[in-house]
């Protein structure tokens, strides 16, 4: 894909993928126009087709290709969809000094005060009751609904040195003027006239993605944490001809710990792995043993501030190239990165080390999570980028497809372990 299309179709979906719920919606999409068929998990499985994908809990996602020739190899990458929010507690609407507010609590590690004075709209899952059955029903208002009001300066002097803000007071939207609740039932009518049960709805960023800079070389927009990883992953396993069985996998709940029925400290990859052994009539162990991971999500760019956060080396600068993680919580090591970087080096794709600071700790990664069900040879990468976890986030376009670059040679290339060489071809 061109570098000018790519950028289109990243910034489109972005736009349509506002939550996990939403970017699953879109992903499947996607998919069934390109003809993947999909497997339920709760059905017998029979592969009379190489294209399918598979959704658990709404959330996440496990695409599968099956090359025309045999193959015992998995190239695998995962990601994750989901991004730092704020979530609306059950039945939570209620009044205060004429404000129609929603009470609301944190999903993931916001950087509280990058969420103050942005149009809000909400997205996610409702579950309704017709004709005594739940229906699953995914939904998106798309226009500005909430705000979270900052507190003027004139009012608290210490704004501009020492902003503490209390999760339970100061990140409580705000959604219309009234002295009751009843707008609230009123917009849940707009999206289904029957009896809601219950509802996973988190209030997002709905501003648009811009591209900003003399050169216009900068992303900002929400959701670049993990969004760029998500796409740029989907687009190299769909544009890629590869020799091996390739999976890609887009998790939920990476930024509350992954340890949920669709995240990625779940059954869900190496059930999947099995059931796919299982009908290709290969072996799982063996398999495994030869196959490889790449975890992508993003990390931290210098910040042009600030750059006594950065390491004395393996500093990440944006438009340098896509990153290759090497931390203590992650996966990388140095056969692992040697491979990624004899497939960037092979086909000119730039490519930055990245390290952080010993007194800075850095957060769990996908395939480190993963390893306790998949025991695979893996590596972190993503992209540099600045603001993550804020509702505006900032990174550079060219880095994002040169991650892409990456990923779509690696899916074509096989890398064979054979004792004690590996043969990358």
């Amino acid at each position: 894909m061109k570098n000018d299309k790519f950028n289109r179709e990243l910034i489109r979906f972005i736009k349509n993928s506002s939550c996990s719920f939403t970017c699953i919606d879109t992903i499947k999409n996607i998919l069934d126009k390109k003809g993947y068929k999909e497997l339920k998990e709760e059905d017998s499985w029979n592969l009379d087709s190489n294209k399918y994908y598979i959704i658990r809990n709404d959330s996440s996602v496990i695409v599968i290709e099956i090359p025309q020739a045999k193959s015992d190899i998995f190239s695998i990458i995962t990601t994750h969809c989901d991004t730092p929010s704020l979530l609306l507690k059950p039945d939570g609407a209620y009044t205060k000094e004429n404000y129609l507010k929603y009470n609301i609590m944190p999903y993931g590690g916001l950087l509280n005060l990058g969420w103050l004075d942005h149009p809000l709209s909400l997205a996610g899952r409702i579950i309704t009751k017709k004709n005594n059955k739940l229906i699953t029903k995914i939904v998106d208002f798309k226009r500005p609904l909430l705000l979270v009001p900052s507190v003027a300066i004139h009012q608290n002097d210490k704004a501009n040195t020492n902003l503490d803000l209390n999760m339970q007071i100061d990140l409580q939207p705000i959604m219309s003027l009234s002295k009751d609740t009843k707008d609230w039932p009123k917009l849940l009518k707009e999206i289904t006239k029957d009896e809601i049960i219950d509802y996973d709805l988190f209030a997002y960023n709905v501003e648009e993605p811009r591209i900003v800079g003399i050169n216009n070389e900068l992303l900002v927009s929400p959701r670049i944490d993990n969004l760029t990883s998500v796409y740029a992953g989907l687009a190299s396993f769909l544009e890629s001809k590869a020799k091996n069985i390739k999976i890609f996998c887009s998790f939920n709940n990476e930024e509350t710990g992954s340890l949920t029925i669709d995240g990625a400290d779940s059954n869900f990859l190496i059930d999947t792995l099995k059931r796919i052994a299982a009908q290709l009539d290969i072996d799982i162990a063996s398999s495994l043993a030869k196959s490889f991971i790449i975890s992508s999500d993003n990390t931290h760019a210098i910040h042009p501030n600030h750059t006594e956060y950065a390491d004395d080396t393996g500093v990440l600068f944006l438009n340098d190239g896509l990153a290759i993680v090497k931390e203590p919580s992650s996966t990388t090591n140095a056969l692992s990165s040697a491979i990624i970087k004899t497939i960037c080096n092979k086909h000119n794709i730039k490519y930055q080390d990245s390290t952080s600071k010993n007194d800075i700790a850095g957060g769990s990664t996908l395939s480190g999570i993963s390893l306790r069900h998949v025991s695979v040879l893996s590596i972190d990468v993503g992209i540099p980028e600045l603001s993550m976890h804020s509702a505006i986030e900032t990174c550079s376009l060219s880095d994002i497809y040169e991650l892409y670059k990456m990923m779509k040679a690696y899916y074509e290339t096989n890398i064979n372990r054979k004792k004690e060489n590996i043969l990358i071809d």
